[in-house]
């Protein structure tokens, strides 16, 4: 298992390290098995009025899957203690689920098959992004259920998951509602009531 410990507005002691260490692999010890990366971010809120300034937020990458939580307080160390408890809670959720469906899942990364980049794609233009994009994500999205893609969301700990749906092959967003439950924004074509 691969472990990536990153900081934003504190440094990463050794002391640190070595905590996140300890809790991060005793929260994914019995899921090694499925499980091929960590990413864990720590971060401390610079603004007063903020109360829990000290956050931490666990990535883990499981058999194609991506299970999320964070967690925030005012001591770094007990925000690294609850984002523990919770991505092991999750891990465990999400391995009784396989466990349930008895079928075997396509891993995302098995769906896109390695080619060399033929020939120049930029051509004689120049790269540039739009001003207000700070970061452009890129991933699979093989077709699922909209009951697939809730679980899903429930793992990433987002408010929203977009997927790819199986019934009509076109990209569909599964999101929390404020007042509960979940809603899925699906295109319509123009003329369509």
């Amino acid at each position: 298992m691969k472990l990536l410990i990153q900081g934003n507005n504190i440094t990463v002691t050794e002391a640190i390290h070595d905590y996140v260490e300890e809790k991060v692999e005793k929260a994914v010890k019995h899921f090694q098995g499925i499980t091929s990366k960590v990413d864990v971010h720590l971060s401390v809120a610079r603004n007063a009025r903020i109360t829990d300034k000290h956050k931490a937020e666990v990535t883990v990458y499981a058999n194609g899957a991506v299970i999320r939580a964070q967690e925030g307080s005012e001591n770094l160390y007990a925000s690294i203690d609850l984002v523990a408890d919770k991505i092991s809670r999750q891990l465990r959720k999400y391995k009784e689920r396989l466990l349930d469906k008895n079928q075997s899942h396509v891993k995302t990364s098995a769906s896109v098959e390695d080619k060399p980049v033929e020939g120049d794609l930029i051509g004689d233009r120049t790269p540039e992004l739009p001003s207000q994009v700070v970061r452009m994500k890129y991933f699979t999205m093989p077709p699922m259920s909209i009951d697939e893609a809730l679980e899903q969301l429930q793992l990433v700990d987002h408010d929203f998951y977009m997927f790819r749906n199986q019934e009509t092959n076109e990209i569909n967003v599964i999101y929390m509602r404020n007042h509960g439950g979940f809603g899925v924004i699906q295109p319509r074509a123009n003329g369509e009531s």
